[in-house]
């Protein structure tokens, strides 16, 4: 997520390699299971499900990926490895390829310096042929490395981007009614620079796009709830959202969405929705209250709670069936 304004937060290389290169770069220095991690405060994963979600954590969030900063290598492994697991799911690219470069100016740098920055998009078409499509979206880059410390960003957003395959997975055996649009934004640490990029050179016409759910941070379980944002600026998705926290075993809160708040607690703006909604498209936004190790090098897999983390993937999901369900009757 990008930074709060309440939480202080603590050059750009070329990355043009081959995407087999990157990926057998990443997965060799991955584990290829999850190992017992050192101190884990939480038991481990019980069943195949939690276990495949906590393993590709553990990847994404793995120190071979050098903090997922945008523009370095480790941006590029992180983004090979989603490629590859993309493809395997049998997720088809928007375009010619899951990899959309766009440049920016990063905050504070003149104007005569850009960076490139990468999103990936993908589409699962639904079964209407409406036209009308859901934007799922979370964001895979971060900190980097600082100070010889690695900031692997476990929840932030490793988490987001890995609740996204897990759903693709399952919209892919049962196909939702209308397209779901999958986007891994780049740049987000940087300012929103991944989805104001999407928004303002939509590779889908915006008005096909009838909402937005974005994941940021969704992984810990230090305050033990889920908050879901966005329902004070679009009522008429709350009862959809509490339909699906109905079924949910993990507990959904509402709000951080009203001006009314101290500086910070109000996310509307804070993470890739909040340029959506800077575009007038409905969003839902799905994230936990800062902790300790937010934009901190202690953001890491050890501090996630499988049965907590697999809870919240699952509202994700049901969410997501819950807005395609309504999508036809979404108008903006």
């Amino acid at each position: 997520m990008t930074p709060r304004p309440h939480h202080p937060t603590p050059v750009a290389v070329s990355f043009r390699a081959s995407c087999s290169f990157l990926l057998a770069a990443a997965l060799a220095a991955a584990p290829l299971a999850p190992a017992p991690l050192a101190g884990q405060p939480f038991p481990p994963p019980s069943d195949s499900v939690t276990s495949a979600i906590m393993h590709r954590l553990s990847v994404l969030a793995a120190d071979s990926m050098e903090g997922r900063r945008t523009g370095t290598p480790g941006s590029a492994r992180a983004r090979a490895y989603l490629v590859q697991q993309l493809t395997a799911i049998g997720v088809r690219p928007v375009g010619a390829s899951f990899e959309h470069p766009f440049r920016f100016r990063a905050r504070g740098a003149a104007a005569a310096d850009s960076m490139a920055g990468v999103n990936l998009v993908a589409r699962i078409p639904g079964r209407s042929g409406s036209g009308r499509a859901l934007v799922l979206s979370a964001h895979y880059d971060h900190l980097g490395v600082r100070n010889g410390e690695i900031f692997n960003g476990a929840d932030d957003d490793a988490s987001g981007c890995v609740a996204l395959l897990t759903v693709a997975e399952r919209l892919m055996r049962t196909p939702p009614q209308h397209d779901v649009v999958l986007v891994f934004f780049d740049a987000e640490e940087m300012g929103l620079q991944g989805a104001r990029a999407f928004v303002s050179a939509p590779p889908i016409p915006l008005e096909s796009i009838a909402a937005n759910i974005n994941l940021d941070m969704v992984a810990r379980q230090d305050a033990g709830a889920l908050w879901v944002a966005g329902t004070s600026h679009y009522p008429f998705l709350k009862p959809l959202a509490e339909a699906a926290a109905a079924a949910s075993k993990v507990t959904v809160r509402f709000g951080h969405d009203t001006r009314d708040l101290k500086p910070g607690d109000d996310w509307t703006g804070s993470s890739d929705h909040g340029a959506f909604h800077a575009k007038g498209i409905p969003f839902l936004y799905l994230g936990v209250e800062d902790h300790p190790d937010y934009h901190q090098p202690g953001d890491d897999v050890d501090k996630v709670d499988p049965a907590f983390y697999r809870r919240s993937v699952e509202f994700a999901a049901a969410l997501v069936r819950q807005l395609d369900g309504a999508l036809g009757t979404i108008r903006r």
